[in-house]
Formats: C-alpha cells, sequence, structure tokens
C-alpha cells in the first residue's frame, strides 16, 4: 500500500529531528553557496550555523517570487551549473521569469516523492497512466512522469490540448488513471459526451487533479461524469513541483511530505503564526533540495492544517485543499472573496454547467460582480419564469456563501471558454 512506509509513517519526534538535521544542511549550503542568503543572514544578524531548533525557523529571512525573479536565471543556484542536470522555468507571462535546476540527486528525490502522490491516490505499477499536463519548462507533466516511471506503472506522455484524441488514446491504449487540471477533466467530460462515449466503457478508475484550486463539488461533478477516484495533489516549480503534497483514497486532505518540505502557514499581512485550523498563506523550507534550495518560501496559496490522524496510517501532517492564492483573493465591497466560493454553490444548483466566469467591475465607486453560468440548454425553452427562478436561486444561495450581493447572467452550453491547462475565470475589470 505504501511507498515509503517507514517515511510516510514515522514517529512525529522521529520525523522533527530528521527535519532538523536537513534543516541545518540545507541552512549551510545556502550560507555558503548563495550569496543572496549569505546577504540576507547577515542583514537579519542570523547565524546559520548556531540553528538548534525548528522553533528556530522564524528568525530565518522570506523568499518572495521577485526574490527570485531578482536573481534571475542562476543567481540563487547553490551548486555549479556542471551539477544541473535539468533546469526549469515558469512562463514569465506575469513578469521576468523564474528558474530552477535540478541535480542528479534532486531529479532522484522528485521521482520517488511524485511516486508516493501517486502510490497515495491509488495507482500501483499495473496502471497505465495518461499524463495531460503540458510538457516542456513546465514541471507538471515532467514531474509526475518519472514519478509514474519510478513507480513502474506505463506512462503515456500525451501532453495537454487535441482533447479527442486524448479521448481515442484513452479508449485504444487502455488508460487507467489521467493526470491533468481539474478544469481540463470535465472538458474532456464534455467531449465525451459530443461524441457519444459512455465514461463507463472505458478503463479510467483514477484521476489525479492539481495546478489549480478545485472544490469538493467539482471533484463530485468529475467522479460521476468520468466514473473515477479524483484525488487532489499540490507542488509548485519553485519548491520542486508536483510532489509536495497529495491526497491518499480517503480524500480528506493533502498529506505533506514533511520529510521533506518544512511548512508554515502564516497569516498573508502580519506574517504570524494562524491559530489552528485557520486559513493561512503556505510557506514552504526545502529540506534536501541540492542545485535550487528555498528558505521559507511564500507560495501566497492559501490553505489550513487539519487535525487529527488519517485512517490511512500516514502520520505526515495534512492540509486542506487550495483555498485560492492571496494574491488572487477579491476584495469586494470590504469582503474577502474566492473564486472557489462561486464554484461550490453553482456546482449544487440543478440546471447550471460546471462553467462560469466572474466579471467584477466599478460602478459610480461601487464594487459591481456578475456572474456568467452556463446552463442547460432545456432552460432557454422553458418559460421565461423558470430562467427567472434560476437566477434568483443562484443569487440568493451566492450571497448567503459570499455575504455579498451578485448578479447571475445566464448563458447558453459551449458559450465560455474551455481550458486546457489551469482555468482563468475571474476578470477584474476595476481601477485602483
Amino acid at each position: 500500500m505504501f511507498w515509503e512506509k517507514e517515511l510516510e509513517c514515522m514517529a512525529r519526534e522521529d520525523l522533527e529531528q530528521l527535519q532538523l538535521e536537513r534543516l541545518q544542511s540545507t541552512l549551510y549550503r545556502v550560507g555558503t553557496h548563495v550569496p543572496f542568503y549569505r546577504q540576507k543572514f547577515n542583514e537579519l544578524k542570523v547565524d546559520y550555523e548556531a540553528i538548534t531548533s525548528l522553533d528556530e525557523l522564524r528568525r530565518l529571512p522570506f523568499t518572495t517570487k521577485q526574490d527570485l525573479r531578482n536573481n534571475y536565471p542562476y543567481g540563487l543556484f547553490a551548486v555549479p551549473l556542471r551539477d544541473v542536470v535539468r533546469v526549469h522555468s515558469s512562463s514569465g507571462t506575469t513578469g521576468m521569469a523564474t528558474v530552477v535546476g535540478y541535480t542528479r540527486n534532486d531529479i532522484r528525490t522528485w521521482s520517488n516523492l511524485a511516486a508516493r502522490i501517486l502510490c497515495s491516490a491509488g495507482v500501483t505499477a499495473d496502471d497505465v497512466i495518461q499524463i495531460a499536463f503540458g510538457y516542456g519548462l513546465f514541471t507538471g507533466g515532467f514531474g509526475l512522469h518519472y514519478g509514474a516511471e519510478r513507480l513502474g506503472a506505463s506512462v503515456i506522455p500525451i501532453s495537454s490540448g487535441n482533447t479527442k484524441r486524448q479521448i481515442q488514446i484513452m479508449q485504444d491504449f487502455k488508460t487507467t488513471a489521467l493526470v491533468c487540471t481539474p478544469s481540463y477533466a470535465l472538458k474532456i467530460a464534455d467531449v465525451m459526451m459530443e461524441m457519444g462515449i459512455n465514461p463507463n466503457g472505458l478503463s479510467l478508475r483514477y484521476g489525479l487533479f492539481g495546478a489549480e484550486p478545485w472544490s469538493e463539488a467539482m471533484r463530485r461533478e468529475i467522479n460521476e461524469r468520468l466514473g473515477i477516484i479524483a484525488t487532489d495533489n499540490y507542488g509548485l516549480s519553485e519548491v520542486m513541483g508536483p510532489g509536495v503534497a497529495g491526497e491518499c483514497l480517503e480524500c480528506n486532505g493533502l498529506h505533506l511530505n514533511e520529510d521533506h518540505f518544512l511548512v508554515e502557514i502564516l497569516h498573508p499581512a502580519t506574517l504570524e503564526p494562524v491559530p489552528p485550523g485557520e486559513v493561512g498563506e503556505l510557506v514552504i523550507t526545502t529540506l534536501t533540495k541540492e542545485a535550487f534550495p528555498v528558505i521559507r518560501y511564500r507560495t501566497r496559496d492559501l490553505a489550513r492544517f487539519l487535525p487529527g490522524d488519517c485512517p490511512c496510517g500516514r502520520t505526515l501532517k495534512r492540509i486542506s485543499r487550495i483555498m485560492g492564492r492571496s494574491d488572487d483573493m477579491l476584495i469586494i465591497k470590504g469582503v474577502n472573496v474566492f473564486p472557489t466560493q462561486f464554484e461550490s454553490v453553482l456546482f449544487e444548483i440543478e440546471g447550471t454547467q460546471p462553467h462560469y466566469r466572474i466579471i467584477v467591475e466599478r460602478e459610480r465607486n461601487e464594487d459591481k460582480v456578475t456572474v456568467m453560468v452556463e446552463a442547460v440548454e432545456s432552460i432557454f425553452f422553458d418559460e421565461m419564469k423558470k430562467q427567472r427562478a434560476l437566477v434568483e436561486t443562484i443569487q440568493r444561495r451566492l450571497a448567503s456563501e459570499l455575504g455579498i450581493s451578485v448578479e447571475v447572467k445566464l448563458v447558453e452550453e459551449k458559450t465560455l471558454e474551455r481550458f486546457d491547462g489551469k482555468g482563468s475565470r475571474v476578470i477584474d475589470k476595476r481601477e485602483f
């Protein structure tokens, strides 16, 4: 059942001792080989060689995406370039790209951790895994690819897009596990329906989804429409890629691979620890990365620690699914709102489709939110009062969930853009 049971089920005392030893090694690595961190330690008057407790983590400096950009491309590497066997990068669409590197040991570690995630989600060496993440400089495709090979599974590296071919491959190659974004899983389900293909006739059993926030309601929709068990997993290029955390088949939170990552959840504004169970920003320190170690990296991703033990037997801490990003959070009429809150409501309302768009505007110095929702075709052939009733139901449910009023506009099926990769569902037209 377990990929690395002796590590995933460690006693907390043993795990924390391992974390401390690995943290000390990482601090020595960056303190002696990365000028950026050496300068940061000097500025804060931190003697990194004198860190003797995990509680002292709070004395260490933060690392931000801007720091990565400022040191583009290789300024934060802790090894000579001749020891780097792989380089990945962000797209750079929102600014200077961030560049990360891997040694041979890093690739081996990455493969093992991605294999852990796959194993915990039910995948075995007998599975055929179709990876519909993009390859190239994006870490998602390669990370899970090597994890699947490490596990001994058969891999179909189809990459993203060309949905009809994706479905044909599923049929012909007897795919048992699908890896992609949850948005793209729904697009595949839509195209299957158009093609008249019954998912029950496929060999699909599992779906491993990540790279964007998604709700529990969206999981149920994917499970029902594709006939699979959908699990969530989390990773980001800056700290490794896929393999940081993932759900087991209990589907009750993502197990953090704490023997490789030290994770804090802090208030995004004060950068102080949040009370147990409250939502905050994930801040991650790598413990085993050689080429590109990072100290207290501010991910901007929002989640919370989950209490209690998991029935699967793993002792690693669990986090909730990612609820959004601190920099993607919408402040509307003074209220903090996340796109996943809209999603969780819309998926529960009969007559709507799992596709929506949120438009935020400012009229006469007041915020206005319009939610465009795809409705089933039959609603447009019913009496107008049925359309009005559906709109009123959506407005009422959203107002209850969000604490603000919104306008709702029904649109016909297939009107809104579909996504092969990460979905982008918010259009904020306000000028600040």
